[in-house]
């Protein structure tokens, strides 16, 4: 690790310590040429597969876009950031348990309508109906009857 200070390659790891519930390495470390002492953060790089879009277009695999897509179904939802922050943690794991290359949007459109569907039913109902592109009041009635009926169970 180059020193941010100075020329010198060589630095020592003083310390080290977990970080960001445990995907981050935190090292604090000390230039061995001028003393000075900075932190670095190291984390476990994964690819994330291809993205399949409904047209054959191929993408990048972009996190935001999840978030903004739940947040908007959440706008003004009685539901704590931090559980969905979770939830967007949950879909990027089992994206990553694929093992696959590339997969479909319409995997990650139902990951997303599951974590939506724990979250909040009200959120569910909403992206559910964009997602899957609702032509009438039916299809409305279809999805939250699907809720009542699983309530049940």
């Amino acid at each position: 690790m180059h020193c941010p200070f100075c020329p010198q390659i060589e630095t020592k790891v003083i310390d080290s310590r977990l970080s960001n519930e445990g995907t981050q390495v935190r090292r604090r470390r000390e230039c061995l040429q001028c003393g000075e002492r900075f932190t670095t953060f190291e984390a476990v790089e994964l690819s994330m597969p291809r993205i399949i879009k409904n047209n054959g277009e191929r993408v990048m695999f972009d996190e935001q876009k999840i978030r903004r897509g739940m947040m908007r179904a959440l706008e003004k939802r009685p539901v704590n950031t931090g559980n969905i922050e979770t939830a967007i943690k949950r879909i990027i794991r089992r994206l990553r348990e694929t093992n696959d290359q590339e997969v479909n949007a319409t995997f990650i459109g139902e990951l997303v309508m599951a974590e939506l569907r724990q979250l909040d039913q009200v959120a569910f109902v909403r992206f559910a109906s964009v997602y899957r592109s609702f032509k009438d009041i039916n299809e409305f009635k279809d999805v939250v009857n699907t809720l009542n009926t699983e309530e049940q169970y």
